[in-house]
């Protein structure tokens, strides 16, 4: 699929439900059309995550799931409605514990990693949740993630907003499916914290 230059991605907080709306770019650096619709349900066990085509969920575009119950480096399986592979993301969780590093993977390109932009607010990330009288409050520097291979910048999910989760995806890289992208950028939120 030919993938929009430019993706706006929205978070709807509800309580048991992380709600992602994601809106192709306008033209003038505004969400325009929508594109999908993402649902995510807290506390499961084994992540499983449907990307609908709108908010109605009548269509679905793609679905994510955990390979293993527990994830800490098993990686995520993004498919089809048929089930046919779209490619696959996995966190590193070694090199995570230091800058959030994500791999990602689409049949027929060579494999892609992103990372936090910026180590300092990666480093403050992880120690803001220590402080006993912060944290409980929501992190406050924005944070942004590129994800490359050697050869050049493949998209970048850079959050737009202090306190809500809205993000702006440039997709770099033409080849790459829109749906895998929307998949991880839908994971740097959701699952940051694994």
């Amino acid at each position: 699929m030919q993938p929009p230059a430019a993706i706006h991605l929205h978070q709807k907080i509800t309580m048991m439900v992380n709600r992602y709306e994601a809106f192709a770019d306008d033209g003038n650096g505004q969400p325009g059309v929508p594109i999908a619709f993402v649902e995510q349900k807290r506390m499961k066990l084994k992540e499983h995550v449907t990307i609908y085509t709108d908010s109605s969920k009548s269509r679905v575009l793609a679905e994510f799931r955990a390979r293993k119950v527990i994830d800490l480096g098993s990686g995520y399986d993004v498919t089809t409605p048929e089930g046919q592979a779209i490619g696959l993301f996995r966190k590193d969780f070694g090199k995570s514990l230091v800058n959030s590093t994500w791999h990602v993977e689409q049949p027929g390109l060579a494999p892609f990693t992103g990372r936090e932009r910026d180590q300092g607010i990666a480093v403050l990330r992880r120690v803001w949740g220590f402080i006993p009288f912060v944290n409980n409050i929501p992190f406050p520097f924005r944070y942004h993630f590129d994800f490359a291979r050697e050869n050049g910048p493949v998209f970048s999910v850079d959050k737009k907003t202090w306190v809500r989760d809205h993000y702006l995806i440039r997709i770099l890289d033409p080849n790459v499916d829109f749906r895998l992208v929307i998949a991880q950028a839908v994971a740097v939120d959701a699952l940051q914290s694994r």
